[in-house]
């Protein structure tokens, strides 16, 4: 196992009567691709406040890069970026103003600022953009700059809380394919939230919460083959038939759109169900399991609800 780079135990925070984070445990490793998952309300905002420093917990004992928070917050900022799901840079200032702002914070002046600006613009993309109003720029645009000054200072750890809501796909790909090319050559952990499933399915490894508390948690191909079922999709110029042949050998089926579907355990468990109905049936499809079946397996909610 590496290096834990983040780890808390028995994580609380409640406003009022409202608990929402509500005794968490889970650690990240040095490198991963990590996936924080959950319906909305769940606590997952609140949580990522917590752990950049924003918001105090109620209990709970939490380190990030070996430092505890709560005593030591100051070098906890220190070795994170963060990404949140409003732009927090200026929008009447250019990019390359905000970032040196950004850059100011951890003591950069002179040459060593006019370098890291450069090096983080180069990396993200966006030297282009350099000396153009932040407020003017696109949806993807602005979030590719949002990234950079999250990365201005080389943190250990990026944090980014839904960062491509509301993004087109290509965008969205684009955003990914960033991080992607960063975190390989610097080694950062990402820690991140999305509503996106086809994101999370290339995570490292994947924590879902719900009401506060973690629901389930493992590698995608872990969460898949725990939570979600392969579908074998029969075609048939008379389902109802095809259904009730099925039924009758004890096979549960459901029958829309004119075809029938039956839940696999296993891919293999199809051959004595198409051996069975090989007469009756005029197309077949199987259809894998999803990031999005397991995720409403485990919730009972789409992610987006």
């Amino acid at each position: 196992m590496r290096e834990k780079i983040l780890e808390t135990t028995g994580l609380c925070k409640s406003y009022g009567d409202i608990k929402a984070v509500r005794g968490l445990d889970f650690y990240v490793e040095a490198g991963q691709l990590f996936a924080f998952l959950g319906p909305n309300g769940a606590g997952k905002s609140t949580t990522i406040d917590i752990l950049t420093t924003l918001r105090e917990p109620d209990a709970g004992e939490t380190t990030v890069g070996g430092y505890r928070l709560g005593t030591e917050n100051d070098r906890i900022r220190g070795i994170l970026g963060a990404v949140f799901q409003e732009g927090v840079l200026d929008g009447l200032l250019n990019v390359e103003d905000n970032l040196k702002i950004r850059g100011s914070f951890y003591s950069m002046r002179g040459r060593a600022l006019e370098a890291a600006v450069a090096h983080t613009a180069k990396i993200t993309g966006i030297e282009e953009l350099l000396r153009r109003p932040y407020g003017k720029l696109s949806g993807g645009q602005r979030r590719r700059c949002d990234i950079a000054r999250a990365l201005i200072h080389t943190p250990k750890i990026l944090f980014l809380d839904e960062p491509t809501t509301g993004l087109d796909p290509q965008t969205r790909r684009m955003i990914w394919q960033t991080i992607e090319d960063i975190r390989k050559q610097t080694g950062m952990t990402v820690f991140f939230s999305t509503h996106y499933m086809e994101e999370a399915a290339v995570a490292d490894y994947v924590v879902v919460i719900d009401h506060g508390k973690i629901s389930a948690k493992g590698t995608p191909s872990e969460f898949k083959e725990r939570y979600a079922k392969d579908r074998l999709i029969l075609s048939a110029g008379n389902p109802e038939a095809l259904s009730v042949l099925l039924t009758r050998h004890g096979i549960s089926c459901r029958t829309s759109s004119g075809a029938v579907s039956v839940e696999l355990a296993s891919t293999l468990d199809a051959l004595p169900i198409l051996d069975l109905c090989r007469n009756e049936i005029s197309g077949v499809e199987i259809m894998k399991g999803t990031m999005d079946d397991a995720f409403l397996a485990v919730t009972g909610k789409e992610l987006r609800e």
